[in-house]
């Protein structure tokens, strides 16, 4: 919705990776690290996702999602994107409880058919792994003052509508800072 919207291109790093040739070397490291609730390694994404961006030069934005997971992608992405002429404008960090989590990762699993989502071990390490490795990024965008933080407990509807309110008022900021110059 969003990505319609405000013309925006949307890159998922988990379908960018589901997208890679299953008998690809990258496609079977990347899983044998998806598979376990881990991270892919930091220089595998990094490799890929620069791919992905470079196939829209003329975008007005993009929504990175699922990326960066760590401080070192997030530094990554910021020299990436420097070495283009441009930045990350904001982090917009959906904030759910654990339970909620759990709750919604069953769920998936009972419709996509995922085992790992469903495995109580494997959902846990994604949330250790998402506290160690990815909750930093969050303070790396915050010391930055680019993180906004959005209840992300609702329906999809109301979720659509808190970012696009917010990504609403980050447009007109933006458009006022340019004017301003």
């Amino acid at each position: 919705r969003l990505k319609e919207k405000y013309d925006l291109v949307h890159i998922s790093t988990g379908d960018v990776f589901r997208a890679l040739d299953p008998k690809s070397e990258l496609a079977v490291l990347a899983k044998s690290y998806a598979d376990k609730g881990n991270l892919v390694p930091d220089n595998v994404t990094i490799q890929i996702l620069e791919g992905e961006v470079s196939k829209h030069p003329n975008a007005l934005g993009v929504i990175y999602d699922g990326f960066p997971r760590t401080t070192g992608q997030a530094e990554a992405l910021d020299k990436f994107l420097s070495s283009k002429e441009t930045a990350v404008t904001t982090m917009i960090s959906l904030v759910v409880p654990e339970d909620e989590l759990k709750t919604r990762l069953i769920a998936r699993a009972e419709v996509s058919g995922r085992a790992d989502d469903a495995n109580p071990e494997i959902i846990q390490n994604r949330i250790n792994t998402y506290k160690n490795s990815t909750a930093p990024v969050a303070e790396f965008y915050k010391a930055q003052d680019k993180l906004i933080e959005i209840d992300g407990v609702g329906s999809i509807e109301e979720m659509a509508s808190a970012l696009s309110d917010r990504i609403g008022e980050l447009s007109i900021e933006i458009a006022g800072s340019l004017a301003s110059l």
